[in-house]
């Protein structure tokens, strides 16, 4: 069962403001805002049986790390732009009265040499206080997302964000859970993925790993390349070759009980491209299963555009379309490893395990199966 959000909240990164159309208890209601490498993204939610409601919303486009790979520095431009946003969410935070929240920054924030003091720039200018996360708690909020995706019968799970500058990968052992507790030890990781679960069976993390390359920086990488299908091609290599400290790597894995989690904007948009819709609708991308055939074939379909096709596309979008190629480049590489021939898709992940963290650590949801 997945979050249930107001219609429009989609993972497209355009400007999306949805106000709700009433005013639940302040004391209810938990925020969480993601400030990534290219968007900022935030969700207001009050919690509701085993999951939560999604009262308000915002997402940007503000490409804060737009340069970061060149300078090493968070330019004027992208820190003006990424105020702006935070403004509007003060601004949603405020109206909602809402004081239980967690704002987080990640990779650019973290590999920025002024990282810290646009932290405090953000502060002075808008009240907000973000915080910068450790690429570990940023794949186990991801990874907490997305369990309620979790098939019964998984026993290995592989869970993978594809963010703007950085994409995580957890490798999940689930063969001593009980199947219908699959679940709910995935969310039992929200207190750390060495933490003691009690009385309860534990899920393992065999392994996880924080590729520095997500759809911004691996664009970056790679953007004296002319050529679209090679620029592809290296891409999907390089990223490749980045895994190699990555432990079931190198390992053969059973096909039978094994899935993968998919979550990014590039999962998303390439479910959708897939469906054809031409207005993103979260219940028809969220918990989609797609081979790998149906992947590589709206893959193709996305070089065979080239970029002036890409551009012009309406299930791509404008924000979206710079940056689909190194996602799928990313996707590709991911389905060409393990062996599954199908992909679950998560509209969700980093907001969705902030909140489900916040609301799990405060007791506030019931202890029900998914």
């Amino acid at each position: 069962m997945a979050p249930k959000r107001p219609n429009g909240a989609g993972a497209f990164p355009k400007a999306v403001e949805t106000p709700a159309p009433t005013s639940p208890d302040p004391a209810q209601l938990y925020a969480a805002l993601d400030l990534g490498t290219n968007s900022c993204r935030m969700l207001v939610a009050q919690p509701k049986g085993s999951q939560f409601h999604v009262v308000d919303s915002f997402s940007k486009s503000v490409q804060l790390g737009h340069g970061l790979e060149s300078t090493g520095k968070l330019s004027r431009a992208s820190m003006n732009r990424t105020i702006s946003a935070m403004r509007i969410c003060r601004e949603k935070l405020n109206r909602h009265g809402v004081q239980r929240m967690r704002l987080v920054a990640t990779e650019a924030c973290r590999r920025a040499l002024n990282g810290d003091h646009f932290i405090k720039q953000v502060r002075r200018e808008t009240g907000l206080q973000l915080e910068i996360i450790k690429p570990e708690e940023e794949a186990r909020l991801a990874v907490i997302s997305c369990a309620p995706l979790v098939s019964m019968n998984t026993e290995q799970l592989l869970v993978v964000d594809i963010g703007g500058g950085s994409t995580e990968l957890v490798w999940i052992d689930l063969t001593q859970v009980p199947k219908r507790e699959r679940p709910r030890a995935i969310m039992r990781l929200h207190a750390g993925f060495t933490s003691d679960p009690g009385p309860f069976a534990a899920a393992k993390v065999v392994d996880w790993i924080s590729v520095p390359l997500g759809v911004a920086t691996l664009r970056d990488q790679f953007s004296d390349v002319e050529d679209d299908a090679a620029r592809f091609a290296l891409m999907s290599w390089f990223f490749e070759e980045n895994l190699e400290e990555f432990s079931p790597y190198a390992a053969a894995q059973a096909r039978e009980g094994f899935q993968i989690i998919g979550t990014s904007g590039t999962v998303t948009t390439v479910a959708a491209s897939h469906l054809g819709l031409k207005r993103y609708d979260r219940t028809k991308v969220d918990g989609l299963r797609m081979t790998t055939d149906q992947i590589d074939t709206v893959i193709r379909d996305y070089l065979s555009l080239g970029p002036a096709g890409r551009r012009a596309d309406p299930r791509i979008g404008k924000d979206r379309q710079a940056l689909i190629m190194s996602g799928s480049a990313i996707l590709q590489a991911l389905m060409r490893l393990w062996p599954t021939d199908r992909l679950s898709v998560a509209d969700r992940g980093l907001r969705e395990g902030l909140l489900y963290a916040q609301m799990s650590a405060d007791g506030v949801l019931e202890d029900t199966p998914f």
